[in-house]
């Protein structure tokens, strides 16, 4: 995985207030009011935050499939319910991160992948939470 800083400067885009029926054409121009900046969006924390593509579909069902990106933010805790980046014995993954009884585990979002039970052998740490997941629009 490659991480890199999301760039500080301000990225605005035009903000419709308005919602747009998934099957109704809707003259959306004429609701403009304003615009979003999308750094502040994306990283609250502009020096712990980062974007990291994801490679394969263990998180499909997380809507987190092949290739989108994510937005990391290394200063959050990670709890129970988070999607965390995670080093499990050296390697990076992307997955759920549960509380189960005593155990924590890695909880996959596809039906095909097994959960890992974290056992206190294992080199784990959590590098950061998923804040954010950018699909693009094929």
């Amino acid at each position: 995985m490659i991480a890199m800083k999301l760039n500080p400067e301000v990225l605005l885009m035009p903000f419709f207030n308005t919602t747009i029926p998934a099957g109704f054409p809707s003259p959306a121009q004429d609701y403009s009011e304003e615009e979003i900046d999308l750094s502040k969006i994306l990283q609250p924390n502009p020096t712990t935050t980062f974007i990291i593509r994801v490679k394969g579909n263990s998180m499909e069902q997380a809507n987190m499939p092949d290739g989108c990106l994510v937005v990391v933010d290394r200063s959050l805790k990670a709890q129970s319910g988070s999607i965390v980046v995670a080093i499990l014995d050296g390697e990076f993954t992307i997955k759920r991160l549960v509380k189960a009884g005593r155990n924590w585990v890695l909880h996959p979002e596809n039906p095909f992948y097994k959960p890992i039970v974290i056992t206190e052998d294992a080199d784990f740490q959590v590098w950061g939470v998923v804040t954010n997941i950018v699909i693009s629009a094929k």
